[in-house]
């Protein structure tokens, strides 16, 4: 049994003002060829299949083109719900996709055997058993309780995902002794896990509650797909466990990382081969660092890797002490001609962070809104009349409502 996995496509993100669809129809025709090339008997998603709950309408024709060509191609398709998609959405079109092959598990099911799969392969005899997981929302598993801290809370959603994942990893047991055939186990999920390495565009999904789930919570099975991180990785050095990533960059901080997608081989005896299959980058992004003069050099490597048609996406950090009024007419004059575009411009704070770092120690209790609002000023170099003005309005806008809540 051979299967495709991978996760976070965030079909219709809004990148700083610039359409993705491009780059997701790059990469559906891409994975096709894969599919048909390398043989592949199933594709599973773990997850963010879209970027919002309501995704524009080309997102959803890409996500149906998607579906009719693995069908054509003769794949299985298991779409998991992440923290991003909208159960409503992903489930107003299940039952007409269960006849092109596809299976969509949105959320948390009130009957777990539904989300136990058995997954054909191209012979159309069973190859595998899915425990098809998606996103666990905290109320799917856990009836919230009165007085609990938030250490408790935590441990009470560890302790109830644990055992959804427990039930239904059995169902797939006693599934498997059912049909009287060595099947491998697959189990899926879309969560964070302890030691994984998240990037800037992973929301946090159990703020306040589950912040990571550790890997021995997990079930035997020969191996678990996950998504919800965009970095690719094994999760703690195990072969079994993986991130497949997102397959196209969805962050600036994510432009240098290899997307892949994994191709994953299992037989009775379980797990025997992972293939990271390399996605190639239809849309280059490229953050630059420096001083206007080391600017320069940078930009102009960057737009090495352009074309008039399809220009770098560019992120511009400006050293601190290069801060000027006409620093966007500066950076316009410097990319002026050159195949890129500049989606992002600010300053590099790393001198701010440090100094909010070494004030740690001091807590709002000991600060007024005035203490704060200074300090924040302080990190900017603004003239002293414009910091005047500022801090004159500020305390404006504080007084009226203090006024109001009198």
């Amino acid at each position: 049994m051979r299967i495709l996995h991978t996760s976070d496509w965030h079909l219709g993100q809004h990148f700083m003002g610039k359409t993705r669809q491009a780059e997701h129809q790059a990469l559906i025709d891409w994975l096709i060829a894969q599919v048909r090339q390398n043989g592949v008997d199933a594709v599973i998603i773990a997850g963010d299949i879209f970027d919002t709950g309501a995704p524009p309408s080309y997102a959803r024709e890409l996500y149906n083109y998607l579906v009719v060509e693995l069908h054509t191609a003769g794949a299985a398709l298991v779409l998991l719900g992440g923290n991003h998609d909208s159960v409503a959405t992903l489930s107003e079109s299940r039952p007409l996709l269960s006849y092109l092959s596809t299976t969509v598990v949105p959320s948390v099911e009130e009957d777990l055997a539904l989300q136990v799969l058995v997954l054909p392969g191209r012979d159309g005899q069973p190859g595998a058993i899915v425990c098809a997981i998606p996103f666990i929302r905290p109320r799917d598993v856990l009836q919230s309780q009165a007085g609990q801290s938030a250490e408790e809370k935590q441990i009470s959603l560890q302790e109830a995902i644990h055992q959804h994942y427990l039930s239904v990893y059995q169902l797939a047991c006693n599934k498997r002794d059912e049909l009287g055939l060595s099947l491998p186990i697959v189990a899926t999920g879309h969560l964070t896990t302890v030691g994984a390495s998240a990037s800037e565009s992973v929301r946090e999904i159990y703020v306040g509650a589950l912040e990571a789930f550790p890997t021995s919570a997990f079930p035997p099975a020969d191996y678990i797909a996950l998504g919800h991180i965009h970095r690719p990785q094994k999760v703690g050095g195990l072969e079994h466990i993986r991130y497949s990533g997102s397959p196209i960059p969805l962050s600036f901080d994510e432009a240098l990382q290899q997307k892949e997608v994994l191709l994953v081989d299992l037989d009775e005896n379980g797990l025997q081969h992972i293939t990271p299959l390399v996605v190639p980058c239809s849309q280059a992004l490229v953050s630059v660092r420096g001083n206007l003069n080391e600017l320069v050099e940078a930009i102009a490597t960057a737009a090495s890797e352009g074309t008039t048609e399809r220009p770098v996406w560019l992120e511009v950090l400006v050293k601190e002490d290069d801060y000027l009024s006409d620093l966007q007419t500066r950076i316009q004059e410097i990319t002026k001609d050159l195949p890129v575009e500049v989606l992002r411009l600010r300053r590099d704070r790393g001198n701010a962070v440090a100094n909010l770092q070494a004030a740690a120690k001091e807590t709002l209790d000991e600060l007024t809104p005035f203490d704060v609002f200074g300090k924040r000023l302080e990190q900017e170099e603004l003239d002293a009349g414009l910091k005047l003005q500022l801090e004159k309005r500020y305390r404006g806008i504080v007084d009226s409502l203090q006024e109001g809540a009198a």
